[in-house]
């Protein structure tokens, strides 16, 4: 939905920019209100709340191909309680508090420059990802790792090289450097936008290449991969919008949900969420929280953003591969940088 009294930024800089637009939520809060949630994505609101609410009592959840939320259970009093809030129990080897401390595990002990981490709900282990880059001494160490976890984790390999996308696009610019803009957002009367972290470390003043824009007010990166710049220049006009997507709330997508990114490199691309609280160990240190996809991504894209209906989900990290052969893209959920920076989607 488009504010009367924004600016909008400039065309081709937010309304693309991989995923990118100016994606915004809803007033204030950074997870979806009932009146804020588009029907589409009602399951994945579902399956989050789930999943806040019974923690490491369930062992995750996805939405099936038939759009029911499955809920991972160990015992019967949680498969009746996730019954009871109307979802689909379905009784698994590992529990959650298993997974989790095998996940924990593995941020001690995994370090390795081209590997991602996450559980699967769907499979009921934590998937380890290396990369092309891995291989001999290293590779032999990533399985020694993974081995000692036993069936609750599983090692594969993927094509190309886990990285951030930070080169190429029709985005934001910042000292000779240039990414896209993912979401804007506001705070009152104040306005910004969000990008990824390793975009807004390179920098303070960033522009679309002619006109400034603003100025950084906030990054996060590694640990986390999101910043915020604040406008300055009064005369662009901001859009709530992304490309022609209405937006109307911020929230966090299901496993096996199909969801959307726009870029200027590649425009829009879909895909499906294969896990949630991925880390990823990218060269400039590790990542951990992000939305793992099998949405594809070139460079240029780094910073866009990720949604669903009218939902704004993340901010496109890294990953590997492209839109020619296939790759996997991580994204930075946007509910915790609404939340750190106190804005909202609008």
């Amino acid at each position: 939905m488009l504010n009367r009294n924004l600016r909008r930024p400039i065309v081709g800089l937010a309304a693309f920019v991989l995923v990118g637009s100016a994606l915004v939520a809803s007033p204030a809060s950074a997870a979806p209100t009932a009146a804020g949630i588009d029907p589409s994505f009602a399951p994945s609101a579902l399956a989050s709340s789930i999943d806040s609410q019974f923690g490491a009592q369930t062992a995750g959840s996805y939405v099936d191909d038939s759009g029911k939320v499955i809920v991972n259970v160990t015992d019967a009093a949680t498969a009746a309680s996730v019954t009871a809030a109307g979802a689909t129990p379905r009784y698994v080897k590992h529990s959650g508090a298993e997974l989790n401390a095998a996940d924990e595990s593995l941020k001690t002990t995994l370090k390795t420059v081209g590997t991602a981490f996450a559980v699967d709900p769907m499979t009921n282990q934590i998937v380890v990802t290396a990369d092309s880059t891995v291989t001999g001494a290293k590779l032999a160490v990533v399985k020694s790792i993974v081995a000692k976890l036993g069936d609750k984790a599983r090692l594969e390999t993927t094509a190309g090289k886990i990285s951030t996308e930070i080169s190429g696009g029709d985005a934001i610019y910042v000292s000779g450097a240039r990414c896209s803009l993912g979401f804007n957002v506001r705070s009152g009367n104040t306005y910004y936008f969000l990008t990824a972290g390793h975009c807004t470390n390179i920098g303070a003043s960033w522009s679309n290449g002619s006109t400034t824009l603003g100025t950084r007010a906030g990054t996060s990166f590694p640990g986390n991969d999101y910043g915020i710049v604040r406008y300055t220049n009064t005369s662009i006009t901001i859009s709530g919008a992304v490309g022609s997507q209405d937006i109307t709330s911020a929230g966090t997508p299901a496993v096996n949900s199909t969801v959307y990114r726009r870029g200027s490199t590649t425009g829009i691309h879909s895909g499906k969420v294969q896990q949630l609280n991925a880390t990823v160990n990218y060269a400039e240190g590790s990542v951990s929280g992000l939305i793992r996809t099998t949405v594809c991504a070139e460079p240029g894209d780094s910073g866009g953003s990720l949604y669903a209906g009218s939902t704004a989900l993340g901010l496109t990290s890294g990953g590997s591969g492209n839109c020619s052969s296939g790759g996997t893209t991580y994204f930075q959920p946007v509910t915790e940088p609404l939340g750190v920076y106190g804005v909202s989607v609008f």
